[in-house]
């Protein structure tokens, strides 16, 4: 209970701060907050919601997957393979410092301007903390375990799935968190090249049309997107994880 309260009072006291600094504005590129949450229902009617949150959403959903399933099964090869390692890790480097949004042209040119194009951009995006997170944490299971493992005759997928990815997975978890945040920028960015509906295409359409208010609201959804799926990331982790922080909260009480 206190924990969630904590969750939410600190965008509630941001919010507070944003209505007092922005009361007395005239400025219209700064609109006062109770402005823009009095368009806020005007502008994001349940049509909207389907024809521009939804798609977001699911490109989002298909971009993130994407990136999960292929790192998580990439970086368990490599994280595994001494000499697989050593062959992948210059490439991974070079292709890691390559900034996504640099990569949207490039990406227009094979897969087009369709959904094919966005998923892809942020799959593009949110494969490296995936894939980096889960080398190091295949690279970390205790070699004890391993051999352990190997000693039962545990082996092959066997292995990966009962020893390999229980062990490396905090470490994986860590990855996919930071991979959402780069997916939800990404989905805006995506959108915001020879696009028709989503998120990013809306704000920016607002913006053009100097509809100043209704721009802001779309940053607020995009804003409570984020905070939205943020929260439930940590409850799926929590869940799935419940074994690993609770050795955690173990270590921390005993003396």
């Amino acid at each position: 209970m206190l924990r969630a309260l904590f969750v939410v009072a600190f965008p509630a006291l941001l919010f507070v701060v944003w209505w007092f600094a922005s009361d007395d504005s005239t400025d219209v590129y700064w609109p006062p907050l109770r402005t823009i949450l009095r368009t806020f229902p005007d502008v994001w009617t349940r049509a909207r919601l389907r024809a521009d949150l939804l798609p977001s959403l699911l490109r989002l959903l298909a971009g993130y997957t994407s990136a999960a399933v292929v790192g998580i099964g990439l970086g368990t090869v490599v994280g595994s393979y001494r000499k697989v390692r050593a062959v992948c890790e210059p490439v991974l480097e070079f292709l890691r410092a390559v900034p996504p949004p640099v990569l949207v042209p490039v990406i227009m040119l094979f897969a087009g301007i369709g959904d094919t194009m966005k998923i892809v951009v942020i799959a593009s995006g949110c494969v490296w903390p995936v894939l980096l997170n889960t080398i190091e944490g295949v690279r970390a299971v205790d070699s004890v375990m391993s051999e352990t493992a190997r000693s039962y005759g545990i082996t092959g997928p066997a292995r990966i799935r009962s020893v390999v990815l229980p062990a490396a997975s905090p470490q994986i978890f860590a990855g996919l968190r930071q991979a959402l945040s780069i997916g939800i920028i990404l989905m805006v960015i995506s959108e915001m090249f020879a696009a028709s509906n989503g998120l990013g295409f809306t704000i920016v359409q607002f913006q053009r049309g100097f509809a100043i208010p209704d721009m802001w609201t779309g940053i607020l959804v995009l804003g409570l997107l984020g905070f939205l799926l943020s929260v439930l990331f940590q409850l799926v982790e929590r869940r799935v994880l419940g074994w690993y922080h609770g050795l955690r909260d173990a270590s921390r009480r005993s003396p």
